[in-house]
């Protein structure tokens, strides 16, 4: 077992992440399942090229709540890690960012990416925990490991029983943030940040009726068993290429990402570029109501399938903000501020990207079907 001091010269760090950071300390789901995705992904990617010689699978994450224990369990089937790797990882590297962290938010932080922006996602979990567990075992062959710490810069890592691949992290729920505990509030942060990951995401099970078969007796009642419950679609519409997608799927994924909204899309645009930026996504036209103002924020920005935002000024100007749908782009830089966003250079192309895109889809409806054009020219 090592016992030892985090590396950093900041005496303790915790409180004060706990203090900058606490506007936005719903975003430690975010950060964690975020990274258990990304472990995942390399996996996957370990295995294509040959270089991890075990078996990918279907790997899944899974967040599980423990009230009576007041525990929060994320669990992932990834790379896992080695106690050498968790002592670069988690007390060296991520921490490397610690001092620049503070000069730079000392005043504020209420900037809800800066957090990934250091290195310091994993250290997110402190907002809301008092005490933080790593259990991981590698996919090379390496004995598990088991880190520990409660908040202070000690910590404690040992070898664990584990023996499947992958990480687990246990959060023991903070005093002050026992809504973290509830179903309803953890359900709704996963369908808030987590709607689209690419790995599938397993919350608690549901009841499903298993079909009777044709030859039982009559009076024969159907069986009713408990499923695991995946909470998120990881292939969404935008993903994929409009080749593979009919009218009929982009009015199904509108409804996807706006249940309540009964009314059909006007039309939908795929936007999907690589050069001189990488940007997919799918805007939608809706028809507008009496609330126009109401509609504003609707366009959602993820990253890499991660959910950002719903504020996307600056990056889609403001005279098309009415539109609604999915930007994803890995190129918009995240942790700025809104000023030096709109400063951005690519930004700006990206901008002046989607401007092109709407009015050539404008003018090609005109060209197409002048007739259909004029009619939905009010709601345009």
């Amino acid at each position: 077992m090592t016992t030892g001091k985090i590396n950093v010269s900041v005496e303790n760090i915790f409180p004060l992440i706990k203090k900058f950071l606490y506007s936005d300390h719903e975003i430690f789901l975010r950060e964690l399942v975020s990274n258990g995705t990304d472990a995942t992904l390399k996996l996957k990617h370990l295995t294509s090229i040959g270089e991890a010689k075990v078996e990918y699978g279907n790997p899944i994450i899974e967040v599980k709540i423990d009230k009576e224990g007041k525990k929060l369990h994320i669990i992932d089937q990834g790379l896992g890690m080695t106690a050498d790797e968790v002592e670069k990882y988690i007390n060296q590297v991520a921490f490397s960012g610690a001092e620049e962290f503070l000069e730079k938010y000392k005043d504020s932080a209420k900037d809800s990416g800066i957090i990934g922006h250091f290195g310091l996602g994993f250290y997110s979990a402190f907002m809301v925990a008092e005490k933080v567990e790593i259990i991981t075992k590698s996919f090379k062959d390496e004995p598990a490991a088991h880190w520990t710490c409660d908040g202070s810069p000690e910590f404690t890592l040992e070898a664990a029983d584990k023996t499947t691949r992958g990480t687990e992290i246990i959060l023991h729920i903070a005093e002050d943030s026992l809504e973290f505990l509830e179903e309803y509030k953890i359900r709704e942060l996963l369908n808030k940040y987590n709607k689209f990951m690419p790995i599938p995401i397993q919350f608690g099970t549901k009841k499903e009726m298993l079909p009777i078969p044709e030859d039982a007796p009559e009076g024969t009642k159907a069986e009713e068993i408990e499923i695991a419950n995946f909470i998120n679609n990881p292939n969404p519409a935008w993903t994929k290429q409009p080749v593979d997608l009919t009218d009929e799927n982009y009015k199904d994924f509108y409804h996807e990402l706006y249940p309540m909204q009964f009314d059909e899309p006007l039309f939908h645009i795929h936007l999907n570029v690589d050069y001189p930026f990488n940007l997919t996504g799918i805007l939608y036209f809706p028809k507008l109501g009496a609330d126009i103002q109401m509609q504003k924020d609707k366009i959602q920005l993820y990253q890499n399938q991660v959910y950002v935002t719903d504020n996307v000024e600056g990056i889609v100007p403001e005279f098309l903000t009415m539109l609604k749908g999915v930007i994803d782009s890995p190129d918009i830089p995240l942790n700025v501020s809104r000023s030096s966003l709109q400063a951005d250079a690519a930004v700006k192309k990206i901008s002046n990207y989607i401007t092109r895109k709407v009015a050539d889809k404008l003018k090609s409806l005109f060209n197409e079907n002048r007739e259909e054009f004029e009619k939905k020219w009010n709601d345009i």
